[in-house]
C-alpha cells in the first residue's frame, strides 16, 4: 500500500492539516505572550499591543482554516460516501475542530475559566490527532474516480431524521425534562432547558444512528425495520455511522460547555451503554438483552437532574429505576407481536428463547414490580399527592393491560400493551413534574 496525494480529497486533507498546524502554532505563541486580555471580544477586536495583535491573527487564521475544514467535509461527503474509515474520520476531525473553536469563543466571553481552558486544550489535541490520522489514511486509501448517484435532498433529510429515531428521542426528552423539574423543584431557566434538551436530543439521535449502523444487516430481516435508510440501501453505512458519531460529539460539547460536566459525563455513559453494551455485546448474545440494556434509556432523567442541580441524589436513582423496570415489559410486549421476525433475524428475545407463555408471565411480574416501585416515591417522601394519585391511576391501567396480555393469547392485546406502556411512562413523568411544581 503506497502513500499518494493523487486525489483532490487527499490533497485537501493535507492542506487543512497544514492550516491546523499553523493555527495551533500561532495560538500557542499568542497564549504564551499573554495577549488574551487585550483582545477580549469575539470574534474580532482592536488590539492595543503586539500580544493582542497576535490573538487577532490567531482568530483570523482560525476563520481561514475553518473554510478549509468545511471544504474538506463537503469533499468527503461527495467522494468518500462509501468509505467506512475516511468519511467517519473526516466528520470527527471537522467536528472536533469546530468544537475547539466553539469552546475557545465561549472561554473568551466567560473570562477564560480554567475548566474551559482545559477542555479547549484537550479538544485541540484530539482534533490534531484525528487530522494526522486522516491525512495518512487519505494518502493510503483515497482513490480517484469514485462517483455516486445524485442525492434526493428531501428524501435525504427525511432519512437523517429517521436515523435519529425521533419518537424514541421525544420520549427520552420528556424524561430528561422531568428530571430537570423534579430535581430543581422549579421550572428551569430557558437557556439551561434549551441546551440540555438540545444536547440530549443529539445524544439520543446520534446513538440511534450508530445503532442502526450496527444493526443494518439485522434490520433487513425484519418488516418493522426493513425500510430504515441503511437497511433499504438509501444511505451507505459510512454515511449513517458518520452522522451518528458527529451528532454524539456535538452533543457532548454542548452539554459540557453550556450545561455542566456531570450532565455531559452521564450522557456519554448513556451513549456507551446503548452502543457498546447493548447494541454490540448484548442484543444478539443473551435473552436478558433488554433487561440489562434498559439502563441506557434510564439515564436521561439523571442527565436532567444533574443539569438542574449539578449533582445526583437518591430520587434521581428512583427515576433511573422506574425506566429500568419499565423497559422489559414494554419491549417484550412488542417482541410477542414480532416474535417470528426476531427469530428470523437471530435476536434471542424472550418469546423466541422461552416461548410466548413465559414471556406473558414475565410481562405480568415486571409490570407489578414497576408499579410497586413507582408507589415507593411518595411513601419515602420523594413525591406528593398529585404524583401518588397519578401513579395509582396510570399504574392500574398498566396492570390491567398486562393482565390481558397474560390471560389472552392475542397479538392485538400485546400491541395495545406496547402502545399504552409508552404513554404510561410519559404520563408518570409528567405527573412528577406537576407534583414538583405545585
Amino acid at each position: 500500500m503506497k502513500f499518494s496525494l493523487n486525489t483532490g480529497f487527499s490533497r485537501l486533507a493535507l492542506l487543512a492539516f497544514v492550516g491546523m498546524f499553523l493555527l495551533t502554532f500561532g495560538g500557542s505563541l499568542a497564549s504564551a505572550a499573554g495577549g488574551a486580555p487585550d483582545c477580549a471580544s469575539w470574534p474580532l477586536c482592536l488590539p492595543g499591543s503586539v500580544e493582542g495583535a497576535g490573538q487577532l491573527f490567531h482568530r483570523v487564521s482560525a476563520g481561514l482554516t475553518a473554510v478549509l475544514m468545511l471544504a474538506l467535509l463537503f469533499e468527503a461527503w461527495r467522494t468518500q460516501r462509501g468509505d467506512h474509515l475516511l468519511l467517519p474520520l473526516t466528520t470527527l476531525a471537522v467536528v472536533l475542530f469546530f468544537a475547539e473553536a466553539y469552546i475557545g469563543a465561549v472561554q473568551v466571553v466567560r473570562g477564560f475559566p480554567a475548566q474551559l481552558a482545559t477542555m479547549h486544550t484537550l479538544t485541540a489535541m484530539a482534533a490534531w490527532v484525528a487530522m494526522l490520522v486522516l491525512v495518512v489514511a487519505a494518502g493510503l486509501l483515497a482513490r480517484p474516480g469514485v462517483s455516486y448517484p445524485p442525492l434526493d435532498l428531501p428524501q435525504r433529510l427525511k432519512d437523517f431524521l429517521t436515523l435519529t429515531k425521533p419518537v424514541i428521542v421525544l420520549l427520552l426528552l420528556v424524561t430528561t425534562f422531568a428530571g430537570m423539574v423534579t430535581g430543581g423543584k422549579a421550572w428551569p431557566a430557558w437557556d439551561l432547558l434549551f441546551f440540555t434538551l438540545l444536547g440530549g436530543a443529539m445524544a439520543a439521535g446520534g446513538s440511534g444512528a450508530i445503532n442502526q449502523y450496527i444493526d443494518r444487516e439485522l434490520d433487513r430481516n425484519m418488516q418493522r425495520t426493513a425500510q430504515r435508510p441503511m437497511a433499504a440501501g438509501r444511505m451507505t453505512p459510512a454515511e449513517g455511522l458518520s452522522f451518528g458519531l458527529g451528532l454524539c460529539l456535538v452533543s457532548l460539547t454542548v452539554l459540557a460547555v453550556q450545561v455542566n460536566l456531570l450532565a455531559a459525563v452521564l450522557s456519554l455513559a448513556g451513549m456507551i451503554y446503548y452502543v457498546v453494551l447493548y447494541s454490540l455485546l448484548l442484543k444478539k448474545a443473551t435473552v436478558q438483552n433488554i433487561v440489562i440494556g434498559g439502563g441506557a434509556g434510564a439515564i436521561p432523567p439523571m442527565v436532567g437532574w444533574a443539569a438542574a442541580t449539578g449533582s445526583l441524589d437518591i430520587p434521581a436513582l428512583f427515576l433511573f429505576a422506574i425506566i429500568f423496570m419499565w423497559t422489559p415489559p414494554h419491549f417484550w410486549a412488542l417482541a410477542l407481536v414480532r416474535r417470528n421476525e426476531y427469530a428470523r433475524a437471530g435476536v434471542p428475545m424472550m418469546p423466541v428463547v422461552h416461548g410466548e407463555a413465559e414471556t406473558r408471565r414475565q410481562v405480568w411480574w415486571y409490570t407489578l414490580a414497576l408499579v410497586g416501585l413507582t408507589l415507593l416515591m411518595p411513601l419515602f417522601g420523594m413525591a406528593g399527592s398529585v404524583y401518588l394519585v397519578s401513579a395509582l391511576v396510570f399504574g392500574g391501567g398498566l396492570i390491567y393491560a398486562a393482565w390481558r396480555v397474560l390471560t389472552t393469547d392475542s397479538n392485538k392485546i400485546a400491541w395495545q400493551m406496547y402502545r399504552y406502556s409508552s404513554m404510561y411512562l410519559m404520563f408518570i413523568f409528567v405527573a412528577l413534574m406537576v407534583d414538583a411544581l405545585v
